[in-house]
C-alpha cells in the first residue's frame, strides 16, 4: 500500500482495530520479518527444481594465426605441409545432467517445514506488533484523561482563586490565601501543558509503530470497559496452546528438526548420476589458396602421369586407346567445392557423436560424517522439543501469574472508583465550607490535593488494568474481550 493510501485509511477518526489493520500492513520492521517469506517459498520452489535434470548450452569462437606449427616433435614443415593459413573454430556443447539422492528427494519437504517454521515465527513478530499497537492506542486514551484531568484541576484552582478572592473583598480572607491560590493556578497550567506534551508523544509513537506519516492527529474512538474477569486458568491454558504465538513457531521447529532427522538418514541411500551431450563444431581458413594449389598440383601430375602411360601405350606393337588426359584437369567445379567446404564458419556445425552415461554410488564409509549428521539432527531434534516443553511450563505460569495480576487490578479499579467518588464529596464540602467561612484555604487545597490524586490513581487503576489484560491476551494469542 502507498503512503497515501495509508494516510486515507488513518483519517479523521481511528479505532484500535483499524490501527492494529493498517499497522499490520505498513510497519516496515513486520515488512522487512515478511520477505523472509517470500524466500522460504522460493526455498520449496528450488527443492523441487532438484528434481528436475539440470541443462546447460555453451558456445565458443577462437582464431588461431598462420604460421608453422608444431605437432608433437615435429612441425607441419617437417611433415610437408608448409605455413598453415590462419583458422577460425567456432564450438557448441548441449549438456543434460541429473542427479538422485535421497536428500534431493527429502528438500521438498524440509524446505516445507522451515517456511513453515518462518511464517510461524513472523506470526511472532505480528503479535508483539499487535501487543505494541494495543498498549500504545491505550497509552494515549491514557493521557488524553490525564488531559481532561489536567484541564478540570486547573478549572477547580480557578474557581478556588475565585473564592480566595471573594473571601479577601469582603473582608473575611486574606492576602495570603489569594497568593496560594495564584500559585495552584500556575501549577496546574504546568501539569495542563505536560499533559498535551503527553498526548502529542503518545500519539506520535502510535502512528509511528503503524508505519504512517506522524503529522496526523486522529480521533481514538475505541472505548474500554472495565469488566470482571471471569477466565479461569485452565481454559486460557488450553486456549494458550492453539493460539500463542511463540509456542507455535517452536512447534513448527520443532517438526523441522524432526524431518531433519529423517533427512540425516538419507544420507545412506545410495544416489543416480545421469548425464548426456551433444556437440559440434565449425572450422574455417581465413585462405583456400594452399588447398587449390595442392588440388591443381595435383591434377597436373595425374595427367603427366596420363601422358606417359600414352606414350608408352603407343610403342606397342598393338597400341591400346589412348586416354582422354584432359579429364584429370582440375575443374573449376572442384576448387569451387573446396571454397565452399570450407565456408563453416561460425554457424555450419559439423556434429560430434552424442555421448550418455549412467552411474549409482553407494555409500561404504565415510569417516563417521553420516553417523556424525545424524546424531547432530538427533540432538537438534530433542533440542527443539525441551524448547517446545519450556514453552508450555512457561505459559502455565505466565497465565497464572498474568490472570492475577487482571484480578488485582480489577478490584484495585473498583477501589480507585470509590475512592474518588469519596475525593469528589470531600471536595465540594471543602468548597462550601471555605465560602462560608466555616474553613481555611489550607483545608481547601488539602481537599483539592486528594482530589487529583484520587482522580489520577483512578486513571492509573483503570489503565493498569487494561495493560494487564492486553498482557494476557497477547500470552493466549487472542483477544479476550470486545473493546
Amino acid at each position: 500500500m502507498t503512503p497515501a493510501a495509508a494516510q486515507e485509511r488513518v483519517g479523521t477518526e481511528l479505532t484500535l482495530d483499524d490501527a492494529l489493520s493498517i499497522a499490520l500492513d505498513e510497519n516496515p520492521a513486520l515488512a522487512a520479518a515478511r520477505n523472509d517469506i517470500t524466500v522460504a517459498d522460493w526455498n520449496v520452489r528450488s527443492a523441487y527444481g532438484q528434481w528436475v535434470p539440470s541443462a546447460g548450452i555453451s558456445s565458443g569462437v577462437s582464431w588461431q594465426g598462420s604460421g608453422e606449427q608444431q605437432l608433437g616433435s615435429l612441425t607441419t614443415g617437417q611433415l610437408g605441409f608448409g605455413d598453415q593459413p590462419s583458422l577460425w573454430f567456432s564450438s557448441y556443447n548441449i549438456g543434460l545432467n541429473y542427479t538422485l539422492n535421497g536428500r534431493t528427494i527429502m528438500s521438498p519437504g524440509q524446505a516445507k517445514r522451515n517456511r513453515d517454521a518462518t511464517r510461524a515465527q513472523v506470526g511472532t513478530q505480528e503479535a508483539t506488533l499487535r501487543l505494541g499497537v494495543t498498549k500504545t492506542y491505550l497509552d494515549v486514551l491514557r493521557q488524553n484523561e490525564g488531559f481532561t484531568l489536567a484541564q478540570q484541576e486547573l478549572e477547580r484552582a480557578e474557581f478556588n482563586l475565585r473564592l480566595a478572592e471573594g473571601r479577601q473583598e469582603v473582608g473575611s480572607g486574606n492576602a495570603i490565601d489569594v497568593r496560594q491560590a495564584e500559585v495552584n493556578v500556575g501549577r496546574a497550567q504546568v501539569t495542563l501543558l505536560q499533559s498535551e506534551t503527553a498526548v502529542h508523544t503518545t500519539r506520535i509513537r502510535l502512528l509511528q509503530q503503524m508505519g504512517v506519516d506522524l503529522s496526523q492527529e486522529p480521533e481514538l474512538t475505541t472505548t474500554f470497559a472495565v469488566t470482571e474477569p471471569t477466565w479461569t486458568a485452565t481454559s486460557l491454558y488450553t486456549a494458550a496452546l492453539e493460539g500463542n504465538p511463540a509456542l507455535r513457531a517452536l512447534q513448527a521447529n520443532e517438526e523441522a528438526s524432526d524431518y531433519g532427522v529423517s533427512m540425516a538418514r538419507s544420507d545412506y541411500l545410495p544416489s543416480f548420476s545421469l548425464s548426456a551431450g551433444w556437440s559440434g563444431f565449425t572450422r574455417e581458413a581465413t585462405s583456400t589458396a594452399g588447398q587449390e594449389r595442392a588440388a591443381i598440383l595435383s591434377g597436373e601430375s595425374q595427367i603427366a602421369n596420363c601422358e606417359a602411360i600414352n606414350e608408352l601405350v603407343s610403342r606397342l606393337a598393338d597400341p591400346l586407346p589412348q586416354q582422354d588426359c584432359s579429364a584429370f584437369a582440375t575443374s573449376p567445379e572442384t576448387l569451387a567445392a573446396i571454397r565452399a567446404a570450407n565456408d563453416q564458419f561460425p554457424f555450419d556445425f559439423t556434429s560430434q557423436p552424442p555421448s550418455f552415461s549412467v552411474s549409482m554410488s553407494i555409500p561404504v564409509f565415510q569417516g563417521f560424517s553420516r553417523q556424525r549428521g545424524l546424531e547432530e539432527a538427533k540432538a537438534q531434534r530433542m533440542d527443539a522439543r525441551h524448547r517446545v516443553r519450556e514453552q508450555e511450563l512457561a505459559l502455565r505460569a505466565d497465565i497464572e501469574a498474568r490472570l492475577a495480576l487482571v484480578r488485582t487490578a480489577y478490584e484495585s479499579a473498583l477501589i480507585e472508583e470509590r475512592n474518588g467518588e469519596l475525593a469528589d464529596e470531600q471536595l465540594r464540602l471543602a468548597q462550601e465550607r471555605y465560602r462560608l467561612g466555616f474553613s481555611n484555604f489550607i483545608e481547601l487545597v488539602e481537599a483539592e490535593t486528594v482530589k487529583a490524586q484520587a482522580d489520577r490513581e483512578r486513571i492509573a487503576a483503570i489503565y493498569a488494568y487494561h495493560d494487564a489484560v492486553a498482557d494476557l491476551e497477547a500470552v493466549i494469542g487472542t483477544p479476550l474481550r470486545n473493546p
